[in-house]
């Protein structure tokens, strides 16, 4: 069965993303165009190394959406097709949302309680 090998990232909303990202960066050195990249987590199942994101969103995004809630928490899958089939036979609600990039593909579900889950398939 397809599922979850890690944690992809925590991404929130900010009232200033720059001022906010700028403190991190001072204060306990995390920062970056995206926020920080951990990349010291240990290898997936695919043998690749592990990483996760840490990153604030302006505090007006609609990338949550459908969820109201400040968060999103990014979910690393082994097989994104297969566990999206998977939720959908389940008939949890898989959003019809994808998208493919460099970083590898992604897809959106949310959770009994309304958050929005981001599964990602790194490329």
């Amino acid at each position: 069965m397809a599922k979850v090998i890690g944690l992809g990232g925590i991404f929130f909303k900010a009232k200033d993303k720059a001022a906010l990202n700028d403190w991190y960066q001072a204060a306990l050195g995390m920062g970056g165009k995206w926020g920080h990249i951990f990349r010291d987590l240990p290898p997936g199942p695919d043998g690749r190394i592990g990483c996760a994101i840490w990153s604030p969103f302006a505090e007006d995004t609609k990338h949550f959406e459908p969820s109201d809630k400040p968060f999103m928490i990014n979910l690393r899958v082994d097989d994104l097709e297969a566990l999206l089939a998977h939720l959908r036979a389940r008939g949890d609600k898989v959003l019809d949302r994808r998208e493919d990039s460099e970083q590898g593909k992604f897809g959106y579900v949310v959770d009994p309680e309304g958050t929005l889950l981001e599964l990602w398939q790194p490329a």
